[in-house]
C-alpha cells in the first residue's frame, strides 16, 4: 500500500500527552469519536501518513487531516468538539421534572403496555401527554443522566425468608473454612458441594460451526435441530477441587442417589470419618426425609441443607458457571451421547488443573449482610457494604 504524501503537520508528543492519548485509545466506555481521534494522533506521532491512518481506522484521509491539524494547533483541547452554532434547545425545569417523574414510574401504572421505559418511549409518551410538542430521545437521556436514572435497566432482588437463614448458612460457611461446630476439620473429614444442572440440550446445527480465523470470530449456525436434553448431576470437593459428575435423563431421588453412590464408593470418601454434603432444597434432596434416606445408606455421610434461596452459597454453582461458559456455550452437539462424552472429558481435564476456589465470604460477612437487610426492612438508611 502506498504511504501517501507526507503531512505538513508533524506530531511530536510530550510524555503526558502520550499517556493521556493512550488512555483514551484504550477506553471502552468513552464515545467512539473520542477514541478514534486519540488513535489518529498516536498513529500520526508514529510517522504514519494520513492515507495509511485512514485505512487502518476505517475513516477518510480528510478526517485524519482535520484532527491531525487541530491537535498540532491546539494540542489536546483541539480534539474536543467545538460549540455548534445556533441556540441549543432548552426546556424549563418543569419539563425536566416531568421527564424524571415519568421515568420513575412503572409503564404499566401509566397505562402503557411496556415492561420498562426506553428514552424513545419516554419521548413519545411526553408528546402524547402534551408536556412538550417535541423532544428527542437524546435529550431524555441527558436529562436522566444528571440524576443517574436508567429505567431501561432492572435488578432482581429477594430477601431471605427462612427463619433459620443465619444459622443454616453459618454452618456451610464454617465448612468452607474447614470448621464444624467450633472445631477444625480433621484428617478424614471432607466437604462436598452438590447440585443438578437441568436441561442441557443437544442442538445439532444445520451447518457445521466454523473455527475463528483472521479478523473473524467463530461462526455458529443459528438454526438447529433439537436432539433432546440431559441433566448433569455433579459433586465438588471444595477443599480438594475434585469434581464428580454424571448425566441422567432427568433429575430425581434415584438419579441423585446414584451420584452419591458414585462418590461414596471411592476413596478417600468410602473410608472417611465424615463426608459433609452441602445441598440446596431441591426435590431430589429436600427435608428430613432425604437426611434419613442418605445418612442411613451411608453412615459416614452428613447431609447439610442450605437455607431456602441461598444457592449463591453453594460452590457447585461456580463449577456450573464454568461448564456453561466453557462446555455448553455455544450449544453445538449432534446428540445426547456427545454431551455426555464432552462433560466426562471436561471432568478429567478440570481435575488435572483445578485449584480450590478462593472463597472469602465468611460468617462475619453474612452477619453484616443480614444486618443491612434488617435495617433496610425497618426503613433505616442502609449501612455501607464492607470493604
Amino acid at each position: 500500500m502506498a504511504r501517501g504524501s507526507a503531512s505538513p503537520f508533524k506530531i511530536v508528543l510530550t510524555g503526558e500527552e502520550r499517556q493521556e492519548l493512550e488512555r483514551r485509545a484504550r477506553a471502552y466506555t468513552d464515545p467512539y469519536w473520542r477514541v478514534t481521534r486519540a488513535k489518529i494522533v498516536l498513529l500520526a506521532a508514529g510517522g504514519m501518513a494520513n492515507v495509511e491512518i485512514a485505512s487502518r481506522l476505517d475513516t477518510s484521509p480528510q478526517v485524519v487531516h482535520r484532527w491531525r491539524r487541530r491537535f498540532r494547533e491546539q494540542r489536546l483541547t483541539g480534539l474536543e468538539d467545538r460549540k455548534r452554532p445556533g441556540r441549543p434547545r432548552v426546556f424549563p425545569p418543569s419539563v425536566n421534572a416531568e421527564i424524571k417523574a415519568l421515568a420513575c414510574e412503572l409503564p404499566a401504572t401509566t397505562g402503557v403496555p411496556l415492561s420498562r421505559w426506553s428514552c424513545a418511549d419516554l419521548a413519545r409518551d411526553l408528546v402524547v401527554r402534551g408536556v412538550v410538542a417535541f423532544i428527542s430521545a437524546a435529550t431524555i437521556w441527558r436529562t436522566l443522566r444528571s440524576d443517574a436514572i436508567r429505567p431501561w435497566f432492572h435488578r432482581s432482588w429477594i430477601f431471605p425468608r427462612d427463619p433459620d437463614f443465619a444459622t443454616k448458612a453459618a454452618v456451610v460457611l464454617d465448612l468452607y473454612a474447614a470448621m464444624f461446630e467450633g472445631r477444625r476439620l480433621t484428617k478424614g473429614q471432607y466437604v462436598i458441594s452438590s447440585d443438578e444442572k437441568t436441561s442441557i440440550q443437544a442442538r445439532c446445527r444445520c451447518h457445521p460451526s466454523l473455527p475463528p480465523g483472521k479478523a473473524r470470530p467463530m461462526r455458529v449456525e443459528h438454526e438447529y435441530d433439537r436432539g433432546g436434553a440431559l441433566a448433569y448431576l455433579a459433586a465438588y470437593d471444595v477443599h480438594r477441587a475434585r469434581l464428580f459428575g454424571r448425566t441422567e435423563p432427568t433429575t430425581g431421588i434415584e438419579p441423585f442417589g446414584r451420584l452419591v453412590e458414585q462418590v461414596m464408593t471411592v476413596e478417600p470418601y468410602a473410608s472417611a470419618k465424615t463426608v459433609f454434603w452441602v445441598v440446596d432444597n431441591g426435590s431430589s434432596h429436600r427435608g428430613q426425609a432425604s437426611v434419613q434416606r442418605l445418612e442411613s445408606a451411608w453412615p459416614n455421610l452428613r447431609l447439610v441443607h442450605l437455607p431456602v434461596h441461598a444457592s449463591w452459597l453453594n460452590q457447585i454453582e461456580i463449577v456450573f458457571s464454568v461448564i456453561q461458559r466453557k462446555v455448553v456455550t455455544p450449544n453445538d452437539f449432534t446428540d445426547l451421547d456427545q454431551i455426555a462424552e464432552r462433560l466426562a472429558c471436561f471432568e478429567d481435564r478440570y481435575n488435572q488443573m483445578a485449584e480450590p476456589f478462593d472463597w472469602t465470604f465468611t460468617r462475619d460477612d453474612l452477619h453484616c449482610l443480614l444486618e443491612r437487610i434488617s435495617l433496610y426492612n425497618q426503613g433505616a438508611p442502609p449501612l455501607p457494604a464492607a470493604a
